[in-house]
């Protein structure tokens, strides 16, 4: 009795390293669901967003005009239509600031599914043929999955996107305002039209830059594991 109950119990088996090919699939698969539902919340925000933007700017341009009626464009109607057009271009700023930051959370969502596409070749090298999206998560693969139809870098798809769209929107009204306070400054109305344009140029400018300076940072810190094969 007493050997029987100071034998040592049976050790548990050592824990599995290697998961099944189904099991690797299911939680591929599970991942790619999250990361499509996070992609598809966040797109809705800012859709809604520069919904909220454009409704805003709309109503005070309207109060504006409908302010300038009233007082028959007098001096305080000047401060009026400055005070709103400098909310209007802080508003603009903020949106904008977001879909820029959307921009690239959408591309890290696409290279993250890019690489959990990557797995499911590996599980299975014959679906390979059967995707359109792109498999590799390198900025070629990610090009891939934004452009199915190809045209590497299509003009079309960045020139009609959300930020071509809010930054060529906050350039107008950045326009509007300089003009505006140069013309209650009684500068020549040549002379303003023409600063108010440059400056205009000049801020779409500087924020492609910078947006482009954010887009080629992610592929100096990106580390594919699923490189585009040359």
């Amino acid at each position: 009795m007493s050997d029987e109950a100071g034998a040592a119990s049976p050790e548990p088996p050592a824990p599995t390293t290697e998961l099944s090919p189904s099991v690797r699939a299911q939680l591929l698969a599970t991942e790619h669901w999250s990361l499509l539902a996070s992609r598809s919340t966040t797109q809705g925000e800012v859709l809604t967003r520069i919904s909220m933007f454009l409704t805003f700017t709309s109503a005070s341009l309207l109060s504006v005009a409908l302010v300038g009626n009233a007082t028959q464009f007098s001096d305080d109607f000047r401060a009026f239509a400055l005070t709103i057009l400098s909310i209007d271009v802080v508003v603009g700023l903020l949106t904008q600031i977001r879909v820029l930051n959307v921009g690239m959370e959408d591309l890290m969502y696409v290279l993250a599914m890019n690489r959990l596409r990557a797995a499911y070749v590996e599980l299975d090298p014959g679906m390979a043929r059967y995707l359109m999206a792109g498999y590799h998560d390198d900025e070629a693969g990610s090009e891939q999955t934004y452009y199915f139809l190809g045209g590497r870098g299509s003009f079309s798809q960045v020139a009609g996107s959300s930020m071509m769209f809010i930054m060529t929107a906050n350039s107008a009204l950045l326009a509007l305002l300089i003009g505006s306070v140069l013309t209650v400054l009684q500068v020549p109305t040549p002379v303003s039209i023409s600063v108010a344009v440059v400056a205009a140029l000049a801020f779409f400018a500087v924020t492609m830059v910078r947006g482009g300076r954010r887009y080629y940072a992610v592929w100096k810190i990106n580390q594919p594991i699923s490189p585009t094969p040359h």
